[in-house]
């Protein structure tokens, strides 16, 4: 599958570009077992000129032949390469950024590489319910690895302590599987998927 880099990207979302546009596809939550229970989701990455990927999941509950019973989970946030911010950055809150972005060449997203030839990323991930998660990783190619840093919880919410994500495109498809530290559970598989681009 050819990666298309939009023109007016801005340049450090580079890395991340092959993950822009909206995925569709199927999944299964805990490891997958027999009797694990089935979902679909539509996941979407999307860009609107500063230095980060807006992302929002839908997924909802299904049965083995893939008709939806009914909503499971939403969760939105923000992807980005993790850099120190400086003067030409927006924020914090409505701060405006500098008209040309922060990192203005190729050049200066390279300096940003790791020892591992990838670059680091952090992510932002909200959910209903009052949890927040903190993930820093690694991009390298089409390869995430994630986990959380912080994940923050509202007095009322449910018991969660940590996570790991992993995403890699393989054959055009986006995979992704998703452990957690849940319910008193130390980290153990969540929920699996495979995505196909829609748009």
């Amino acid at each position: 599958m050819a990666i298309e880099i939009p023109t007016d990207l801005t340049p450090e979302l580079v890395p991340l570009s092959w993950l822009l546009g909206t995925w569709s596809g199927n999944g299964r939550l805990g490891a997958g077992e027999a009797d694990a229970e089935y979902f679909t989701q539509t996941a979407t990455f999307a860009t609107n000129g500063l230095p980060y990927l807006q992302y929002t999941a839908e997924s909802w509950l299904t049965d083995e032949q893939g008709t939806v019973l009914r909503p499971l989970s939403v969760e939105t946030g923000f992807w980005q390469l993790d850099r120190t911010m400086n003067d030409a950055d927006g924020g914090p809150g409505m701060v405006p950024a500098d008209i040309v972005p922060a990192l203005r060449t190729a050049d200066d997203v390279e300096a940003l590489r790791n020892a591992d030839g990838g670059f680091d990323i952090m992510a932002t991930i909200l959910h209903p319910g009052g949890i927040a998660e903190l993930y820093y990783g690694s991009i390298k190619g089409p390869q995430i690895q994630l986990s959380t840093d912080a994940v923050m919880r509202g007095a009322g919410a449910k018991d969660y302590k940590a996570a790991t994500r992993i995403f890699g495109l393989v054959n055009g498809e986006l995979y992704w599987r998703w452990d957690a530290a849940a319910d008193g559970k130390s980290l153990e598989a969540h929920a699996s998927a495979a995505l196909r681009k829609i748009s």
